[in-house]
């Protein structure tokens, strides 16, 4: 089973908190909401499993003030 994404975790791209975890054959990436987006047509045709915990933007997020 996979391990839940933590505040820890950091995207690779710009360093914000990773909510997407992708497994290559050789590693793993980890990305924001934002990065997942921009490159996700790239990263399905390449990994094995695709952790997506971005639906977790909306429940976190819902009640916090701006």
């Amino acid at each position: 089973m996979t391990q839940p994404l933590t505040v820890a975790d950091r995207c690779d791209r710009c360093g914000a908190r990773a909510y997407v975890r992708v497994f290559l054959p050789a590693g793993e990436l980890l990305f924001c909401g934002h990065h997942a987006r921009e490159h996700a047509s790239k990263f399905t045709e390449l990994a094995v499993h695709v952790q997506d915990e971005t639906a977790r933007l909306h429940t976190e997020f819902a009640g916090a003030s701006v």
